[in-house]
């Protein structure tokens, strides 16, 4: 409930965790906020998490799971542009497509 009514605030909600994002319970809450505060949202429920991987050795952590820079570029591509931000982490629609054609 108090996600909702953070959603009928703002209008937008950004949903991270650092479980790989596709089958992650993260779109399941994505899936009820969109049904239940769908009149309220400015846009579509974004979500960040960590890549459709095997975990990998820690050298590699930080292309797998999510970090902080990949929550700003998806507030600043997906949500609301941030003035003068850097995109360091391509996180729009066409690059989630990418990643999943390839599996990742």
């Amino acid at each position: 409930e108090l996600i909702i009514e953070s959603v009928k605030k703002t209008g937008k909600i950004v949903l991270a965790s650092d479980a790989c994002e596709r089958g992650s319970f993260l779109h399941t809450m994505a899936s009820n906020i969109s049904q239940i505060a769908f009149d309220y949202l400015d846009g579509p429920v974004a979500v960040v998490g960590a890549r459709n991987w095997i975990t990998p050795p820690a050298e590699l952590e930080d292309v797998f799971f999510p970090q902080k820079e990949w929550i700003i570029d998806t507030l600043h591509e997906r949500i609301l542009p941030l003035p003068n931000h850097q995109v360091s982490s391509v996180q729009m629609a066409d690059e989630i497509l990418r990643r999943n054609r390839l599996g990742v």
